[in-house]
């Protein structure tokens, strides 16, 4: 036997062939293409070797470079599957020259097959029954003539035609005289040989197929029949064995045929004989011989208990064939089905892309080449995965296969999987009375909505989204106005668990493919079905056909649709939530796209993972419906930050007194407000950094609002978790909703509202959504914002330091949150593992109320539900924890020394800084260079100083999610490696996945392409890994580094960096992880024994600190304001095309003395990270501008003139 096999082909045959390799401890090797170095045959083979290129003619059809492949890992065989040269005369030619067997037939069998015209001359000369047909025809007057002889409908085939290709079937001759070009292009394009030739066509025809088997020598058998009658476009859909209702007698004769053509040209290896069969005259007809492993062979080997590749490889090796165990009669009965990446609703059109949930039953075979996260590349055949069903009945096969597809999930894409459960259910195929064209007359079902139009920011959601990760930077995600959500569906009567879509300001078309019940709520967006308005807050019936059509919003910024059984998406982390900048969740992890077909969910099915409904579908009362203005009242809870500590009490009175404008620049992670600047209690953020905004960072709670510097930004559903950002106050949890549909340019104050009324609003929110009735609230009193004896309001437990505890403050931060604060405002680990010890009491207590445990440096926050544990008993538990909390000075912490490569201000982190120069912020301390900044800052001598310092660092975690997804806020473990520097401020808009910053002194990793204030220095690996595909990610937890990890860097080059990022997301590469521990009383006698370096250190730094700090207050241009376009000019004779909402003008398409007619795009304002397009309500001439880029606009501004 071989001890090294290659194996020319990829995808799922590749991947099988695999299997039968390892098992017989034969070393596999893949070929790849550039599109597939990242594909599943690559990551199973024992070796692999890159051909280049793309396509298929560069690549996998490139026999010199296969050769080359087999000669350079010493392979000993080629083993073609089948495609690509699998049946290449010359292909096996080039194998014998070079002294490598070829696994398969002769060379000489190969040619004498693969020519059509030949294969029949040697089928007649076998006695096998012919189909009337002719041999080569030299031209169409040949062909002409030679089909009125044979009687149409005939079929006109290439001589070397595979897969369905170069077949066309001619009614008369006109349809033979448009086809003759055609076929014979084909054939030479694909085949290399324009030769063509007639046969009849037979319109009832049923194919079936003889699995045959020899050793060259003389012996040949047949191992049953495939019914492959089911095809699509003559390309096979479903294969079984037996073929149903075929007589025994001609079964045998079948069987006898196909053997007596093997014996007589000797063959060797496996091969098929096709037959078309006509039912009605119970007559089969020679179709043609495959010299190859047909894709239907594994319902051979299911009902022959063989490995037709091991059988391949004993022949070719030379070994002996239990020929006795060959000739059994097949058992039970085998079905196959062809899952293919394509749309069946639209022509069966290839649909290439990312899988994001791959899930078959375990109870099946399946042969397959991808996994959840697999790229379905566009250069090579559709086909994904074959689901084949074996049972001791063809009763019992069909039961099985229809189980099997009803418990297979495929997302990301489209696919032909409901089609498949369509046709293999269908009355004709259970009965087994199908035919070649059967499928063409087969209307295609399914139950999806197609996008015609995708609107702006569309994208699943589910309530109450992605919760639990909140400690690692995951954002829950869900619905902005979780209020209009629920209730929409409420109103179609599904499970709270139910996903649905959220659009903003602008809407989108679909298409249903199936009737439905939707409810539509939130903005009013003009809904229309088939041109007919369509009532908001109300049940609606939708028809299979139907298309709804949603405009821009009249009112409000969000609409919601609910379809009665929900969006059927895959869970993710627990959610079916979009989180777009994570890339995850919902459709595609991604906003919606034209032609995206969105599935509605069958509960019926085992595959649903979405509960049933719960009730019938039921309208909203008018008095139930909620309005949207454009001025809005929003309650909040003070805290977690506020006077006198961070705040003056002067500025916090100032921003309830204030009303506050809603930036263009607001989205789904944050709303930004427009108004006076804050009065600040401190001169700066002391470690944390220069601002005094600056904190050690802590949690987040949704809807605080955070001053990043003096903006005031409102954190919501897909914020950040984990900052070092002040939040003076929080929105409660029953007035989020209000923040899901204010829009850029609407006017916002605020109230504050005591807990007491918090809770009471929720539980009235929750109450009418469940009856759809109003619920009346008794009056509250309104809460003092006062301090109390220095301490601040927002305060709930405030308690001196004693000798066994630091200081402790217990914050507010909305009805949901209470954050925990310990000690000074200084690092000290020492607080931090006191936040680790709560955590452990706590998670051990596992009290129902309490739902999340954050960290941040100094600080816990504690997420709670106020209908299990009210605010005031979740004080009193904590503070019964913190009396049970001892000493942590002799602690001692599993830890982990991760080894990270880190190109030093690589391409992508130059390019972030530059950016942020070139659209926020002008001139800045940290521009035009971050690095020189935290060299000056610093008080170092030098750059290098500083890359030194970066690369000789130990970085302790202290938390994660700082920037989303595992990101770290992590402190170098030598005080003297601390750098300080401050957060941008305005953040940046942009930062590339795996940039390291350091902000205040900590390091972060981004984790993913987002916003971020840190101070740039250079570049790492990903460390969220989203498919898990790297085996150092542990299962469900695509974060890479965890709580007191030290992570150490190691310089690359960009170049290599570049390699190592893609090999390590793909499991290709792994990084040195050292298991330790972190010893807090070795720290401590470290930082005693370099007291007097460590104080040198820190007294030079402040000095460094102190002098920027003077630069920074001279430097500080921030300017906020919505600045109007121009002066307003009143023109009598020309129509004024005005702005609809504040934004930004993005692109002017026109200029004065351009002709427009209506609805042509005249501006596209940029709001709320979207554009906008400013249409023309009438035809006419562009009399002037009064807009152009870059410029801010609000509603009612002129940006051009009509005459």
């Amino acid at each position: 036997m071989f001890n090294t096999v290659l194996i020319a082909n990829r995808g799922e045959i590749a991947c099988r062939a695999i299997r039968t390799l390892k098992r017989l401890g034969i070393t596999s090797v893949a070929v790849y293409s550039d599109a597939d170095k990242n594909a599943e045959h690559v990551k199973q083979a024992d070796v692999a070797l890159p051909l280049g290129g793309e396509k298929a003619s560069d690549s996998y059809l490139r026999i010199d470079s296969i050769i080359a492949a087999a000669q350079e890992s010493r392979a000993q065989a080629i083993w073609p599957g089948y495609g690509f040269l699998s049946e290449s005369l010359a292909f096996a030619a080039a194998c014998d020259s070079a002294g490598i067997v070829f696994i398969g037939p002769t060379a000489e069998q190969i040619g004498e097959f693969g020519l059509k015209h030949r294969a029949r001359e040697l089928a007649a000369a076998a006695g096998v029954p012919m189909t009337p047909g002719t041999g080569l025809l030299n031209s169409l007057p040949e062909a002409l003539s030679a089909a009125a002889m044979i009687g149409y409908p005939v079929m006109l085939k290439s001589t070397a035609g595979g897969g369905g290709i170069g077949l066309t079937r001619c009614a008369d001759d006109e349809a033979l005289a448009q086809a003759w070009e055609s076929v014979r292009r084909l054939g030479e394009q694909f085949f290399s040989d324009a030769g063509v030739f007639l046969e009849r066509c037979i319109d009832r025809a049923r194919h079936i197929e003889v699995q045959i088997f020899g050793d060259g020598n003389g012996n040949v058998v047949a191992l049953g029949e495939r019914d492959c009658s089911l095809q699509r476009r003559n390309q096979k859909v479903v294969e079984e064995t037996p073929a149903p209702h075929l007589p025994p007698a001609t079964r045998e004769a079948l069987l006898n045929a196909a053997v007596q053509l093997g014996k007589q040209v000797n063959y060797r290896s496996a091969g098929t004989v096709e037959f078309i069969y006509d039912s009605a005259q119970d007559a089969f007809y020679f179709l043609e011989v495959n010299t190859r492993l047909q894709v239907e062979h594994p319902v051979t080997e299911c009902v022959t208990g063989l490995d037709l590749v091991e059988c391949m490889l004993r022949v070719a090796a030379g070994e002996s064939i239990d020929w006795t165990r060959l000739a059994q009669a097949p058992q039970g009965a085998a079905i196959e089905v062809r899952i293919y990446a394509e749309n069946p609703l639209k022509n069966f059109q290839p649909s290439p892309g990312v899988l994001t949930e791959v899930v078959f039953p375990p109870d099946v075979r399946i042969d397959t080449g991808v996994i959840t996260g697999s790229e379905v590349s566009a250069f090579y055949d559709p086909m994904i995965a074959k689901l084949i069903v074996h049972a001791p009945t063809r009763e019992a096969a069909l039961a099985k296969l229809q189980q099997a597809l009803n418990a297979t999930r495929l997302h990301g894409i489209a696919t032909n999987l409901d089609y498949l459960r369509q046709i293999t259910a269908s009355d004709a195929f259970v009965d087994g009375n199908v035919w070649t064209r059967m499928l063409d007359s087969v209307t295609v079902e399914s139950a999806v909505i197609e996008v015609l139009q995708p609107g702006t920011w569309s994208s699943v959601q589910d309530y109450p989204g992605r919760l639990g990760y909140w400690d690692i930077g995951v954002p829950p995600s869900g619905p902005m106005d979780d209020f209009a959500f629920r209730l929409a569906n409420r109103i179609v009567g599904n499970h709270d668990a139910a996903a649905g879509l959220e659009f903003t300001l602008q809407g989108p078309v679909l298409r249903f493919h199936a009737a439905a019940v939707i409810a539509l709520t939130g903005a009013d967006c003009q809904a229309t079905l088939d041109g007919e308005t369509v009532p908001l807050w109300q049940p609606v019936t939708v028809q299979a056909g139907q298309t709804l059509t949603l405009g821009r919003a009249q009112s409000g910024c969000r609409g919601y649709l609910a379809v009665r059984n929900g969006i059927d998406v895959p869970e993710y982390l627990g959610s079916r939530s979009t989180f777009a900048l994570g890339q995850f969740g919902g459709h595609a992890g991604r906003t919606l796209s034209v032609a995206d077909l969105l599935p509605i969910s069958r509960p019926t099915l085992i595959a649903c993972t979405t509960p049933a409904p719960v009730s019938e579908p039921q309208g909203l009362s008018p008095v139930l419906i909620p309005t949207y203005g454009d001025e809005w009242r929003i309650g909040v809870l003070y805290g977690p930050h506020g006077a006198p500590d961070f705040f003056t009490q002067a500025s916090i009175d100032d921003f309830f007194a204030s009303e506050w404008q809603v930036h263009y620049n607001s989205n789904r992670l944050g709303v930004r407000l427009v108004g006076p600047k804050p009065g600040w209690a401190r001169p700066n953020g002391g470690e944390a950094g220069l601002h005094p905004s600056n904190v050690h960072d802590c949690e987040y709670a949704i809807g605080a609002i955070n001053f990043t510097g003096d903006f005031p930004v409102i954190l919501t559903r897909d914020g950040p978790s984990l900052g070092g950002f002040v939040c003076p106050v929080t929105i409660a949890k029953a007035e989020l909703w209000k923040v899901g549909q204010v829009k850029p340019g609407d006017r916002i104050r605020f109230y504050p509202m005591s807990i007491e009324e918090a809770v009471a609003r929720e539980n009235a929110m929750d109450r009418i959504i469940d009856s759809l009735q109003t619920s009346p609230l008794p009056a509250f009193e309104v809460p003092t914002l006062a301090e109390r004896n220095g301490v601040s309001a927002a305060a709930l437990v405030s308690l001196p330091a004693s000798a066994g505890a630091p200081a402790i403050v217990y914050r507010q931060a909305g009805d949901n949150y209470i954050l925990i604060e310990y000690g000074d405002n200084v690092l000290d680990l020492a607080l931090r593992l006191r936040v680790h010890l709560i955590m452990a009491q706590l998670r051990e207590l596992a009290h129902p109320g309490i739902n999340e445990l954050s960290p941040g440096v100094r600080s816990l926050q504690v997420r709670y539900d106020s209908k299990l544990i009210s605010q005031q008993a979740l004080v009193a538990l904590l503070l019964d924890t913190e009396s049970r909390t001892g000493d942590v000075s002799q602690m001692k912490v599993p830890s982990r020394i991760v080894h990270l490569p880190m190109a030093f201000e690589d391409r992508a982190t130059l390019d972030a800084v530059s950016r942020y120069q070139d659209t926020v912020r002008a001139s800045a301390p940290w521009l035009p260079n971050n690095v020189d900044f935290i060299q000056r800052i610093n008080g170092l001598d030098s750059r290098e100083a500083v890359r030194e310092t970066i690369f000789d660092a130990s970085y302790l975690i202290l938390g994660l999610g700082d920037v989303y997804l595992g990101a770290p806020c992590a402190v170098p473990v030598d005080p003297r490696h601390r750098l300080l520097s401050s957060k941008y401020n305005p953040a940046r808009t942009f930062t590339a996945e795996g940039t390291v910053g350091i902000g205040g002194m900590y390091m972060c990793i981004y984790g993913m392409d987002s916003p971020g204030g840190y101070q740039l220095v250079g570049r790492t690996l990903p460390i969220w890994n989203k498919f898990l595909k790297n085996d150092q990610f542990s299962a469900g937890e695509p974060w890479l580094l965890r709580f007191f990890d030290q992570v150490r860097f190691y310089p690359v080059s960009e170049e290599e960096l570049d390699r190592l990022r893609e090999d390590f997301r793909e499991g290709r590469a792994t990084v040195r992880i050292e298991e330790t521990v972190f010893d807090f009383p070795a720290h401590l006698q470290f930082l005693h024994d370099n007291a007097d370096d460590i104080s040198r250190f820190r007294q030079h730094q402040a000095a460094a600190f102190e002098a920027e700090v003077e630069r920074w207050q001279l430097d500080d241009d921030s300017n906020q304001e919505i600045a109007p376009v121009t002066e307003v000019v009143i023109d009598d004779n020309a129509q004024p095309v005005m702005a609809d909402m504040s934004g930004n003008i993005w692109k002017v398409l026109v200029q004065p003395g351009d002709e427009v007619t209506v609805g042509q795009t005249l501006v596209i304002v940029e709001a709320m990270k979207m554009e906008l397009a400013i249409v023309s309500a009438q035809a006419g001439r562009v009399k002037r501008l009064g807009c152009k880029p870059g410029r801010p606009v609000n509603p009612g501004d002129t940006l051009l003139w009509l005459e």
